[in-house]
């Protein structure tokens, strides 16, 4: 939840009246109190209710020569007691004590408790979180000093607070000494520890963030009965905690997944990651939306020539055998299942047979034109490879090259296949990209361990069949990259807009080893059938959020309500009973009540029963989720999990 101003409800409480009959019904039992007051001090009810002042009152008060001003404070002193008690009658019917405690008396405590703007200047530094007081009690009360002051002429904001807090976390870690800390703060104040870009905030936000707890905000959790009590109305929040599970959004083209959840998560990341706290890789089609250019380190633009970085289409290792898996998995991930032995075993082996030679002989890997060539037999480049690894003895990797040879156009060799689907990436618009040879800057996802910003567009038109393994690509090595950090201190975020036809067996176990690692992606997809059909149940078992867009189908609303499970609930059936009169007045008074109510008089039955039923059935969440809200649940890293609640992500 949004932990930012967010107070616990009361518990509830089943006999509650609804605000809008409350409210009517003390401006009725008003109108009621004054209507009665009116006639009975008018006298249109008679001088009855004055016969008990004349009982009990003495006669001598009633006469000319009584004391009239005794007769004048009696009078207004009974008059008053007949006024307290009608009040009191009507109040008890109105519910005004509960008009009184719901609204009027939490004004009065609101304006009780908050305190003057002088008490809160007077107010001691230990307790003002803009006077550092963790600093103080450590003894660095120079930089707490400095950063006081800085943030007092509003020289600061939250990206510099997060960040010093995270440079004082490693003092406190050991890892820098207080000496250090304290002289870097009074040289650069709020600038310390500053991002190497040096930005020190996004050009633009377009959602509410608390960089305090690491969270930014999704969205309201709507006032709906399929809700627990304890979510209604309460502002829902993501942050690492529960990215780390991995993040699933299923939802139809303009359900809000990129507009309203992915743009927020990743200008999120993007501000922990200027704090020093997080890496992000955000994965889009051009013009996706994900963020400006100038709120990342890096943009890389495949296709496009005006693209500043290149990629590494490696992954930035230097073992045949990990870039082999990688490739293998991006060029054939999606059909792995159809191959002989049912994965990309085969296929890695194929392509580390010449990725090894070709490193050996060159220092480094063939480029996309090199390898398609090699895959596809060609004898001058084979040749030319086997002359190299000669002059250079390496004889080990000649066998492995022969061995290539020898299975090259063999009965189901997969060397043609790897052939066919590397030609995607040999095509002119691609001609820049994918540089071994060093004269560009290529990006590699080995960068992880530092706080990047990153947005890698996948081009679109014409080239839909490149995009999807280029994604598979970037999903195998960040999955391959992050559990391989040797500091693990950053959290490493993957979002990925648009996962169709990424998933595969390796990449789902790829994304489980992620929640040890200290890592997590976020995944979007229009429909679960994007998805093959024996990995859709494995998918929604591997992430723990889940996020049932409107609009979701069915079929996927099945999924979403298998996965969340069921609940016990109380029912309560009422039956309803016509009553059969007997008696003559009865009969009348029920035929009076039936010409004006029009219906027959009735008793209710009322069975209670506990039920075990769905959370969210596949019904109400291909139709009874209204538009620009999701269906989401979460997990923490810890185990924490929530039910799944209706969101208003416009909120």
């Amino acid at each position: 939840m949004w932990t930012y101003e967010h107070k616990p409800k009361a518990p509830e409480d089943p006999d509650r009246l609804p605000s809008r009959g409350l409210i009517s019904g003390a401006l009725i039992a008003l109108l009621c109190t004054w209507l009665l007051w009116s006639l009975i001090t008018k006298g249109y009810l008679g001088p009855y209710w004055l016969w008990p002042l004349k009982l009990l009152n003495s006669e001598d008060w009633f006469n000319r020569n009584g004391d009239k001003d005794m007769l004048k404070w009696i009078a207004n002193g009974y008059e008053a007691l007949w006024f307290l008690i009608i009040a009191a009658i009507f109040s008890r019917v109105g519910h005004w004590s509960e008009v009184w405690r719901r609204y009027v008396a939490p004004l009065f405590r609101r304006a009780w408790d908050e305190p003057a703007p002088e008490a809160v200047v007077a107010g001691r530094p230990e307790g003002d979180p803009l006077e550092w007081p963790h600093l103080r009690a450590a003894g660095a009360h120079s930089a707490a000093d400095r950063l006081a002051a800085d943030a007092r002429a509003g020289a600061m904001n939250d990206v510099d607070h997060a960040r010093i807090e995270r440079a004082w976390q490693s003092v406190r870690a050991g890892r820098n000494s207080l000496a250090s800390f304290t002289d870097t703060v009074l040289r650069h104040g709020a600038a310390s520890y500053g991002h190497p870009s040096g930005a020190r905030d996004l050009p633009v936000r377009t959602a509410r963030h608390d960089l305090l707890a690491h969270q930014v905000r999704l969205g309201t959790v709507s006032d709906d009965p399929r809700n627990p009590y304890q979510h209604r109305g309460v502002g829902l929040a993501l942050e690492p905690d529960v990215l780390a599970t991995s993040l699933l959004a299923v939802g139809p083209p303009g359900s809000g997944k990129t507009g309203r959840m992915v743009r927020p998560v990743v200008e999120s990341l993007c501000l922990q990651a200027l704090a020093g706290q997080v890496a992000v890789v955000a994965v889009g089609a051009a013009g996706a939306g994900l963020g400006a250019d100038e709120a990342f380190d890096v943009v890389v633009k495949i296709g496009r020539p005006d693209s500043g970085y290149d990629f590494d289409l490696y992954g930035g290792t230097t073992d045949p055998d990990e870039a082999a898996g990688i490739l293998a998995e991006a060029l054939i991930g999606d059909m792995a299942a159809s191959l002989p032995g049912g994965d990309s075993r085969r296929a890695a082996t194929a392509l580390a047979q010449l990725l090894g030679p070709y490193r050996a002989a060159h220092g480094r890997f063939p480029s996309v034109p090199d390898l398609r060539e090699l895959l596809d037999g060609s004898k001058t480049a084979v040749n030319a490879l086997r002359e190299a690894l000669d002059e250079a003895g390496e004889r080990a990797q000649a066998r492995e090259l022969e061995a290539r040879v020898r299975q090259s156009g063999a009965p189901g060799d997969v060397g043609t296949l790897l052939a066919d689907r590397i030609a995607l990436l040999d095509r002119p618009a691609f001609a820049d990209f994918f540089d071994t040879t060093g004269d560009r800057r290529p990006f590699s996802l080995r960068a992880l361990e530092h706080p990047l910003r990153v947005r890698i567009d996948l081009p679109e038109r014409g080239h839909a069949e490149a995009s999807r393994m280029l994604a598979r690509l970037v999903l195998a090595q960040f999955t391959e990259c992050a559990v391989g950090r040797a500091d693990r201190s950053l959290f490493a975020c993957l979002v990925l807009d648009d996962a169709s036809h990424t998933i595969t067996p390796e990449a789902l176990r790829g994304i489980q080893r992620l929640r040890s690692a200290h890592a997590g992606a976020v995944l979007t997809l229009r429909t679960l059938d994007d998805v093959p059909e024996a990995l859709r149940s494995a998918l929604l078992g591997a992430v723990g959020c889940r996020m049932a867009c409107a609009g979701v189908t069915t079929w996927d609303g099945a999924r979403f309500a298998e996965v969340w499970g069921t609940e016990w609930v109380e029912t309560r059936d009422v039956t309803d009973r016509q009553i059969i009169a007997e008696e003559p007045l009865t009969k009348v008074l029920h035929f009076i009540r039936k010409v004006v109510t029009g219906k027959a008089v009735t008793t209710q039955s009322v069975t209670v029963r506990t039920v075990e039923r769905e959370r969210w059935s596949a019904s109400e969440l291909a139709h009874a989720v209204p538009a620009g809200h999701a269906v989401l649940s979460v997990t923490s890293v810890r185990g924490e999990g929530g039910p799944p609640v209706l969101v208003d992500l416009r909120g």
